[in-house]
């Protein structure tokens, strides 16, 4: 089971250095339905519940064309997350792995991303399908997803010019 603090068996966890302001901003706020780490699905499903982005001043016009794509990326600050393992031991099965060959929200800097389906936009909110965080979760940024995005022109000789 998920847990606040505790090590399972051969998990590490490190004292974790002074933190540097990177100089992050949240935009916004992640609506969902679930409010307890127990609940909240380990990956998030096209098909499941419509969850909001609520995107805070002066953001709002940057939601602008958002609608174009039907799939984005979701950036999000897990605010809940320990940030001090280093080894961990998925779902208490004791095959330590290191952080970093994980999709654990268990981080040194616990940053989420989801790939959701956009199902419309509200004023300044964007409903979508397919997230996996808790509600009041910090947005960070919100992407067309990738995969989605191709420039509408490939560079050609010349076409930049310095100086």
């Amino acid at each position: 089971m998920v847990r606040e603090n505790e090590l399972r068996e051969g998990e590490v966890a490190v004292e974790m250095p002074q933190t540097v302001d990177a100089g992050l901003v949240f935009i916004g706020r992640i609506r969902t339905p679930w409010t307890s780490r127990l609940e909240t699905p380990r990956q998030g499903r096209h098909d499941g519940p419509i969850c909001r982005l609520e995107i805070f001043e002066p953001w709002v016009p940057a939601i602008k064309g958002v609608d174009f794509y039907s799939n984005l990326e979701v950036i999000y600050w897990l605010d809940k997350s320990r940030r001090d393992l280093v080894l961990q031991s998925p779902k208490n099965n004791r095959a330590t792995r290191g952080t970093f060959s994980l999709r654990s929200p268990v981080r040194p800097n616990p940053i989420g991303t989801s790939i959701v389906k956009l199902e419309g936009v509200e004023g300044n909110t964007i409903l979508v399908r397919g997230l996996d965080c808790l509600d009041g979760t910090p947005l960070l940024d919100v992407k067309p997803d990738r995969c989605e995005f191709t420039p509408l022109a490939q560079p050609q000789p010349g076409d930049f010019q310095t100086g």
